[in-house]
């Protein structure tokens, strides 16, 4: 079933999301819309969202929490639309409120990476207590072209660039900052979606089942110890 608009401003097709059950297990999801033709990915801003998409998303995370429904996202952007309309109506603060309610809310969060993970248009809906991803997915502060441009004005530097960022699936998982790799079938998850879907489905259920067990202060509290233990600190 799904939920429209932000009340605030418009839809906007690059984020879906509403009520959903996957087997007996009824929850929330949100996640990118990238589209399937040209015209399609054009209504859909090529999965970039607005400020509204956000505020969408932060709709949706408060009817799961009243409803005490699990949120599940699935991640697929570039990066948040960085136009100047979108400045304009508020893009980092609707991202950053995201954040603060994701880290706040007392039902389980699990988050799907399933194609590309781009900045803080993915961290938009990507705090989560699970952090899934495709086996050839990706998950970066910034894709390799920009990076290459900014730090060496460079686009022949873009395969330095994409082993400096470190943003495969199996890097992500080596540093911590991802709780599983989901196995695509031989060739990639575009030879064949339907096994694809059955794979990541199986790992959904399996986690939630896992953290369905967990109370809601507990939730919020491993939540803050999983994100508070990211990253090492060295004194200069």
């Amino acid at each position: 079933l799904p939920l429209h608009g932000d009340r605030l401003y418009s839809e906007d097709r690059a984020i879906i999301g509403g009520l959903a059950r996957i087997e007996e297990e009824r929850l929330v999801f949100i996640g990118h819309q990238k589209g399937e033709s040209i015209k399609d990915n054009l209504s859909r801003n090529f999965g970039m969202a607005h400020p509204e998409g956000y505020r969408k998303a932060h709709r949706l995370m408060n009817l799961a929490e009243k409803l005490h429904r699990p949120i599940l996202t699935f991640i697929d952007t570039p990066g948040a639309y960085p136009g100047i309309e979108a400045e304009e109506r508020g893009q980092a603060e609707a991202i950053a409120a995201n954040l603060e309610r994701m880290s706040q809310l007392q039902v389980p969060i699990l988050v799907v990476i399933i194609g590309e993970g781009g900045s803080g248009g993915a961290l938009g809906i990507g705090v989560g207590d699970r952090i899934l991803m495709l086996e050839n997915a990706i998950f970066s502060v910034i894709t390799p072209e920009g990076c290459a441009a900014i730090l060496w004005k460079n686009q022949e530097k873009l395969e330095e660039a994409a082993k400096a960022l470190r943003l495969t699936s199996q890097d992500l998982f080596n540093l911590g900052l991802i709780d599983e790799i989901i196995p695509e079938p031989r060739g990639g998850a575009h030879k064949d979606p339907e096994q694809t879907a059955l794979n990541i489905k199986e790992r959904i259920i399996k986690h939630l089942e896992e953290l369905k067990k967990v109370s809601p202060e507990e939730v919020v509290e491993k939540r803050y110890k999983k994100y508070r233990g990211i990253g090492k600190f060295k004194k200069g």
